[in-house]
């Protein structure tokens, strides 16, 4: 018997490709943070952090598009304005495995406006389309997806019709995938921190935009802070796209694909110790324990020895010698608090 989150508004099916999601989030979803929330989640669909198309083509690759195959399936999202150079860039991603293509039409920051692209192309819808249909032609023949993530507005515009007709210009190019942040963005007075808490919720037009459009896959994001939250919105929509909750609390990304695939949680501590081959691995090749520790400090969050865990490693993961021990007295200080000697012990 299917559980209630796994038919669509019209009875049919959903797909599980997106049921589950981790929004790309700058200087955060890089290919460390995505191994450990591999490990976390193995259904998830993993995002990596925007990448401006010119620098996919100009652009160190490697660095900005390296990824391990346990990441898969992994979306790359880009950002940028110029059809022609994100259809080159859409290539090069797939050429290199990347699963999704994914532009960016919801950065409010004011270093992307001034590139043109981000949320302010919401104001473009014809833009827009240009840009998907061109994503579209390069991935053609391909078994990868072009899709798209947006707000649902900008500034003072505060009308539904106006979000669907947006939606409906870039679903006309055959683009079906659509993450939507449900909060507008405000593009001038707020900084993009500002951006993710102010302008109000409106998961109300993400529903009705999935029940006017059935055929859309229609991917909920914003606001989303634990499982039990998650799971209320996906009789609504096709998925749930987690994003600060999963890098602050991860284990709520662990618990939440649990819930989904039938899976049984695994302690935090077996968890993370699942990450030390990858950590050592990385390491010998000149990567610094502090640039993969910094993505595991919120595993223990709200549980005993949780301060404890985030200071040892915060404070010692920069020093030259830090290796693999460090992180097993992180992991010691949170079996202490559980577990604390008794009094008159040795």
């Amino acid at each position: 018997m299917a559980l209630p989150f796994e038919r669509n508004v019209d009875g049919t099916m959903k797909s599980s490709a997106h049921l589950l999601s981790v929004a790309p989030m700058m200087d955060w979803t890089d290919r460390h943070c995505r191994y450990f929330h591999r490990l976390l989640a193995p259904h998830a669909r993993l995002y990596t952090e925007m990448v401006h198309a010119q620098a996919v083509l100009h652009g160190d690759r490697e660095k900005l598009l390296g990824f391990d195959a346990c990441e898969k399936p992994l979306a790359l999202q880009l950002g940028g304005s110029d059809p022609a150079a994100l259809a080159r860039s859409t290539a090069i991603a797939i050429e290199r495995g990347f699963d999704e293509v994914n532009l960016n039409v919801g950065c409010p920051s004011d270093r992307v406006q001034a590139g043109r692209f981000g949320a302010c192309l919401m104001r473009e819808p014809a833009l827009v389309a240009d840009c998907v249909a061109a994503m579209r032609q390069a991935a053609a023949g391909t078994a990868a997806q072009v899709t798209v993530k947006c707000r649902l507005g900008v500034d003072e515009v505060e009308d539904y019709a106006v979000f669907r007709a947006f939606v409906d210009a870039i679903a006309a190019t055959g683009c079906n995938v659509f993450a939507v942040h449900a909060r507008k963005a405000w593009l001038q007075g707020l900084s993009p921190k500002e951006n993710r808490e102010i302008p109000p919720l409106r998961y109300d037009w993400v529903y009705r935009l999935k029940a006017e459009r059935p055929q859309l896959c229609v991917l909920i994001n914003g606001g989303i802070a634990g499982v039990d939250a998650a799971l209320a919105h996906l009789p609504h929509v096709d998925g749930v796209m987690l994003g600060r909750v999963a890098y602050h609390d991860p284990y709520v990304l662990h618990r939440l694909d649990n819930a989904l695939s039938g899976g049984q949680d695994v302690p935090r501590a077996d968890l993370l110790r699942r990450l030390r081959p990858y950590v050592e691995r990385r390491m010998l090749h000149g990567v610094a324990l502090k640039h993969i520790v910094r993505h595991v400090l919120g595993l223990f969050h709200g549980q005993p020895g949780g301060r404890a865990f985030r200071q040892i490693l915060s404070e010692g993961a920069h020093r030259p010698d830090a290796d693999w021990a460090l992180v097993e007295r992180a992991l010691a200080a949170t079996e202490h608090a559980i577990h604390p000697p008794s009094k008159g012990a040795a």
